[in-house]
């Protein structure tokens, strides 16, 4: 083998350019390794600026291409913003992961404060519909259309235990996955949305740790009786995104260890 070339087969997402929502942490760091591993370059957006600069840089090192815009989803302003910096790094939007969002635990629906309602549907909703009114029109315009992935969970199937309005939330997403895909399909644009389950992110740790009986609560639904790693979550997204998933649009794709098949 001295001196041969060593082919590397395209990656799933090569010459696409995704923008990744909630991309600090979590599942969406996770996506932003996995979908640079796949060929795409990436449009990094979050709320804090250090450690999407330190992701993009891990990115960068690696041989991929990443830009990073500091923005808040609820903020229409800053999504525009977001989708514009976008096509003027990289030339299109041909994915998007919508995947910010922000809930809490335990408290009973009736003792839960207006302001983490408004909060939690906030990012969860209103973030989702505003990502959607600010990318679904540069796909639809674009030659070849676009892909879209929104972040639902279980909690958009039945009620998991999580707070109520995070659970309304996630029923609301799936909602708009569903109308997104309907309306815009003629136009070559797919939209489905994954239904995580518990997963193994920051948030999740400091719940664990502070509440260590958590985690086997958290597992006990799902057939696989372990919590997820992000990048499973993330690899999914991938396939949604990609022209293998072809023919999937207006999907709830479980992601959850088996927790929605009992």
């Amino acid at each position: 083998m001295g001196g041969a070339e060593v082919k590397h087969s395209a990656g799933i997402l090569d010459g696409r350019t995704v923008l990744i929502t909630g991309a600090s942490s979590g599942i969406g760091a996770a996506a932003a390794r996995v979908f640079a591993d796949e060929g795409a370059a990436v449009v990094l957006t979050a709320r804090r600026a250090e450690p999407l600069e330190k992701l993009a840089a891990e990115i960068h090192a690696q041989g991929g291409r990443a830009e990073t815009v500091v923005g808040d989803v609820t903020v229409p302003a800053d999504v525009t913003r977001i989708v514009d910096h976008a096509l003027s790094a990289f030339g299109s939007l041909d994915g998007a992961f919508n995947n910010a969002g922000w809930g809490t635990l335990g408290t009973p629906l009736h003792e839960v404060d207006d302001a983490v309602y408004d909060r939690i549907m906030d990012v969860n909703v209103r973030g989702v519909w505003n990502c959607l009114k600010a990318q679904l029109p540069v796909m639809s315009r674009q030659e070849g259309g676009g892909t879209i992935v929104n972040t639902s969970s279980t909690a958009g199937l039945f009620a998991t235990g999580a707070i109520s309005p995070y659970v309304a939330a996630k029923h609301a997403v799936l909602g708009l996955t569903r109308a997104a895909a309907a309306e815009y399909g003629a136009l070559g644009v797919r939209v489905n949305a994954l239904m995580v389950g518990s997963t193994r992110t920051e948030l999740m740790e400091q719940a664990i740790e502070a509440v260590p009986a958590l985690e086997r609560a958290a597992v006990a639904r799902a057939v696989q009786k372990r919590l997820a790693e992000p990048a499973e979550v993330a690899r999914a997204a991938a396939w949604l995104l990609s022209d293998r998933a072809s023919f999937v649009t207006g999907g709830a794709v479980p992601v959850d260890g088996g927790c929605s098949a009992v």
